[in-house]
């Protein structure tokens, strides 16, 4: 083949007819996709206004597009936005309408520094039914959802790794006695930290009472009193014991080292310093 058709190659300029025809059709669908919009609330909102649909008190809510955040529900990335009472995505299927009157708790996961992403769980009050997670929420976008939902009033909980929530519910169901304020505070990182703080500092204020101290005081002044009732004692039957003055065991000591003498002396010499140290002892 010699000459290849190249036409796609071609770069287009920015004043392409057909770029610019394609763009007017997508604003022309989009301007009657919103108008058929419209017209469906004005028939609907004419028929909730009957009295017989008074008691439903059914309402039209608007999504608040500012606290939108962009996550995966399905298989694709798309724009979730929540409204007065619910969490809703209705761009790309599968479409996302959750109640936030039926939420029990939320999960933030894998909320760990240094993360660009985490993922958020919707835990219902039927714990028959399945959660609904969003995945892949970038973490510029936390501090905004947690503000949302304490302006919603519910109750949030941080975990670093991703939960078996099947396990976890079948456990729930399976504890019926558990109390429901607490029934979620495994979730709470910092419940064992403040358990054992606490424990911290019971101890740290811990006062001895007046009779503790009392106690305390009567032992220490026992103990010393027996120290010194020893130390008398030992001196005491020091003294009786010895009977002897200095002078006495001095005296005793020249007459024991006269007859034994220098290892130079003979026998008969020894003896005669014995003789001499008895007639000495007898004298005196």
């Amino acid at each position: 083949m010699d000459a290849v058709d190249s036409i796609g190659l071609k770069r287009r300029s920015a004043w392409d007819p057909d770029e610019i025809e394609e763009e007017q059709r997508e604003r022309a669908r989009r301007r009657e996709m919103n108008r058929q919009f419209e017209l469906f609330v004005r028939r609907v909102d004419s028929i909730w206004s009957k009295p017989r649909f008074n008691q439903l008190a059914l309402q039209f809510e608007s999504p608040l597009q500012k606290l939108g955040f962009n996550g995966v529900h399905g298989r694709t990335s798309c724009f979730i936005a929540p409204s007065p009472s619910c969490l809703v995505q209705l761009i790309e299927t599968p479409f996302l309408v959750t109640s936030l009157r039926e939420v029990d708790i939320v999960c933030l996961e894998r909320v760990v520094l240094g993360q660009k992403s985490f993922d958020m769980v919707f835990v219902f009050q039927d714990y028959t039914k399945d959660v609904v997670r969003i995945e892949v929420i970038p973490m510029t976008d936390l501090d905004k959802i947690k503000d949302w939902l304490n302006d919603c009033g519910l109750k949030y909980y941080k975990s670093k790794l991703n939960l078996n929530w099947r396990k976890v519910l079948k456990t729930m169901m399976n504890d019926p006695e558990s109390e429901t304020n607490n029934r979620w505070e495994f979730l709470n990182p910092d419940a064992s930290d403040s358990d054992s703080g606490s424990s911290e500092t019971e101890d740290d204020q811990y006062e001895p009472s007046d009779m503790e101290t009392g106690s305390e005081s009567d032992n220490e002044g026992s103990d010393s009193e027996s120290v010194v009732n020893s130390g008398d004692d030992d001196g005491g039957s020091d003294e009786d014991d010895g009977g002897e003055s200095w002078d006495e065991m001095e005296r005793k000591a020249r007459d024991a080292n006269a007859e034994i003498g220098s290892e130079s002396d003979s026998e008969d010499e020894r003896q005669q310093r014995r003789v001499k140290a008895k007639a000495k002892s007898r004298s005196s």
